[in-house]
């Protein structure tokens, strides 16, 4: 349990934090606009791997990315947007989504090939 002080310097800081967000911010990845509700931030290069670098993404386009790829392969070769739009799947994929409503969301699977290891 936190202290009353202590709460009220998080709190302070989470408002901080929200107010930087701008309400209208497009993914980079299927340039839609993300709903609020929807926002994920990623780490280009993970964070278990001393990344710090942070982008938004659409829930759904974030949860395609991990089902796809390892950390490794993030970390070593998709480490920015550009070469996350040039894998094959997450070309595939964003090309489905693009057509779907700003506010859509399905469950994700990892790909069988993750799953396998």
């Amino acid at each position: 349990m936190t202290g009353r002080i202590k709460r009220k310097r998080l709190q302070a800081s989470w408002d901080a934090a929200l107010a930087r967000v701008p309400d209208a911010v497009t993914c980079p990845l299927c340039e839609r606009i993300i709903p609020p509700a929807q926002q994920d931030a990623h780490h280009l290069i993970p964070k278990s791997r001393g990344g710090h670098q942070t982008v938004l993404l659409h829930r759904i386009c974030h949860r395609q990315i991990h089902a796809l790829l390892t950390e490794a392969e993030l970390e070593r070769t998709y480490c920015s947007v550009e070469t996350l739009k040039q894998h094959e799947g997450l070309a595939r994929f964003i090309g489905w989504v693009r057509g779907k409503p700003d506010d859509f969301f399905e469950r994700t699977r990892k790909s069988q090939r993750l799953r396998l290891r």
